[in-house]
């Protein structure tokens, strides 16, 4: 009899912590900011701020940043914390350097509804390059009205390579876009393998992650992909060891290149060598 308690008392300890983790992880995994401050305007860019409805009824804040001669599109996939605004700076620096830049908030960050949920994200990520990939061509400011009827536009292919780029978070939706439509290349910057690989043992945090469901795995998304990859990290990033962009890096079976962000910690809007970092973009970039 006593074995019996102690068995059901562990299967309702068991229990109970599952639902504590599954009410903790999206606490531990996003940290939105909602709201809209900051714009490309503020940085001297024309943009186009558009809304992409997903799958299961939710409405993505996007803006379109264009270029008239891009030497690539770059579809932005930021990171964990804030909102749009928050990662303007670095969009727009993007955009400088002769890219079109399609950025989104996912679904509870920013002006976009919902809330976050690693499954929510897929379905965000699925609408997003939807978007891109659509006959319509959006890559391209909308134009104004015609004045008559015009014949639907026939399909046709993104006026320069799109490339995915994705930040800490970003880049696990970045490799999962590039299993849905393969694009020219992809950016991991500061990623990680998947979700567990950043718990070490031993730890409570370990115990917590046996009974996750989220994974984001990156690297597992990028074999299947097997688009060229451009891995960076910062060798002073102080929330993703550097260590994990260098297993992120190993376990990719593509075509690859790694860069080390000299001094560059996690959340740095400029890096410390602003040279070397858009050099080594540039040269992925170009052997696409």
């Amino acid at each position: 009899m006593t074995l019996v308690r102690a068995v059901f008392a562990l299967l309702a300890a068991s229990a109970l912590l599952i639902l504590l983790v599954r009410f903790l992880e999206p606490r531990f995994a996003f940290f939105p900011l909602r709201g809209e401050d900051t714009t490309p305007k503020d940085c001297g860019l024309p943009f186009e701020a558009r809304t992409i409805e997903t799958s299961d009824g939710e409405r993505l804040r996007a803006w379109l940043i264009p270029h008239r001669e891009p030497r690539a599109i770059v579809v932005y996939f930021h990171g964990n914390g804030g909102h749009l605004s928050m990662w303007a700076p670095i969009v727009c620096a993007i955009a400088r350097r002769g890219f079109s830049v399609l950025a989104f908030d996912y679904r509870g960050y920013g002006v976009s509804s919902g809330r976050p949920t690693e499954s929510g994200l897929y379905r965000d990520v699925d609408a997003i390059v939807e978007h891109v990939w659509s006959e319509s061509d959006p890559l391209q400011p909308t134009p104004p009205a015609p004045p008559a009827p015009l014949a639907p536009p026939a399909s046709r292919a993104p006026p320069a390579p799109v490339l995915y780029w994705g930040r800490s978070l970003g880049a696990s939706m970045a490799a999962y876009a590039a299993t849905r439509h393969a694009p020219a290349g992809v950016i991991l910057e500061s990623g990680f393998p998947e979700a567990r690989s950043l718990v070490r043992a031993p730890s409570p945090m370990a115990l917590l992650a046996l009974f996750s469901t989220y994974r984001f795995p990156a690297a597992q998304y990028m074999r299947e992909s097997k688009v060229p990859a451009l891995v960076m990290h910062g060798d002073h990033d102080s929330v993703i060891p550097y260590d994990q962009g260098r297993a992120l890096y190993a376990q990719l079976t593509g075509p690859k290149e790694f860069f080390t962000i000299k001094g560059g910690d996690h959340n740095d809007a400029t890096p410390a060598d602003e040279r070397a970092y858009w050099q080594a973009i540039t040269h992925f970039i170009d052997r696409l």
